[in-house]
């Protein structure tokens, strides 16, 4: 299937931005972190606008976006309905920040549930029982877990200049890379057989391209063709954030290892969702 890069970014990036909410709120939930909240805060509605931006480009008449909003059970009415509800926590979370100068439990919770939404229904956007590489819920656990990496490296780095934390970002670090790695790793070996699931469909012949040779099986796999590359590179860079983390942990140095983690979560998630679509083939396939 051919590659939706303005995609790819929308939820790489937006589950990044949702990632980095929900873990300022996990430490306003702890009482940690305060005075990195604020940053962290810009930064995420930062992510949130150029993810929304990405989008647009997916769009050849962007203005008929507005056509699904009326059908609730459209995927891209869910998706508005939880960005428009997380930037109204957002929203309450910057005046109680402004107000009370720390970012109550509350909000905390608030900012942790809304931004859980915000990925699962991310995910739940592609579970189509006719691609059976995307119909998986460790899909949806992926988006879980490499967003809980990229908020812990992000939030590790902005707050590396008080450096309040250093050892409970060594902890939420490692929990959350290996979170990441785990579940990338589940749904990558789960696409591969994910062909199982493929129906044989005979006699085919596709008029708009006569010339085009059949489809196989083997071609949806991520350990074959173009896929392979990105698999490979997705693999060593989640593994890569997990080694960040346990040199953040042991060094203190956030300002480095947060930035690694980060970045190599994020550039990971970017290739495991090229895999994502190169796999996602249908149901019927033609031999």
């Amino acid at each position: 299937m051919e590659l939706h890069w303005p995609l790819i970014l929308f939820t790489t990036i937006g589950a990044a931005s949702a990632g980095l909410f929900a873990t300022q709120g996990i430490y306003a939930i702890l009482g940690k972190g305060q005075k990195a909240q604020l940053p962290a805060l810009i930064t995420s509605v930062v992510l949130l606008a150029v993810s929304g931006i990405a989008v647009f480009f997916h769009l050849q008449h962007w203005e008929r976006i507005f056509n699904g909003f009326g059908h609730l059970s459209s995927g891209i009415t869910q998706e508005l309905i939880a960005i428009v509800v997380m930037v109204i926590v957002m929203v309450v979370y910057f005046a109680m920040l402004r107000r009370e100068g720390q970012a109550p439990k509350w909000a905390g919770i608030l900012a942790v549930v809304i931004s859980a939404i915000l990925v699962v229904v991310m995910g739940m956007s592609y579970m189509m029982a006719a691609r059976p590489a995307w119909d998986n819920a460790l899909q949806i656990l992926s988006l879980l877990g490499y967003a809980l990496a990229v908020g812990a490296g992000i939030f590790a780095l902005l707050d590396a200049s008080v450096q309040e934390d250093a050892e409970f970002h060594g902890l939420y670090g490692l929990v959350g890379t290996i979170a990441n790695a785990v579940c990338t790793l589940g749904f990558i070996f789960m696409m591969s057989s994910a062909a199982n699931s493929f129906t044989n469909v005979g006699n085919y012949f596709d008029p708009n391209h006569p010339t085009a040779p059949m489809s196989s099986a083997t071609d949806y796999s991520p350990f074959s063709g173009d896929a392979m590359a990105f698999t490979v590179c997705a693999i060593i860079l989640v593994l890569a954030a997990v080694a960040f983390a346990v040199f953040g942990k042991q060094s203190k140095k956030w300002t480095i290892a947060g930035a690694g983690a980060a970045v190599c979560a994020l550039v990971g998630a970017a290739l495991l969702r090229a895999v994502f679509f190169a796999c996602g083939g249908s149901v019927f396939m033609f031999y």
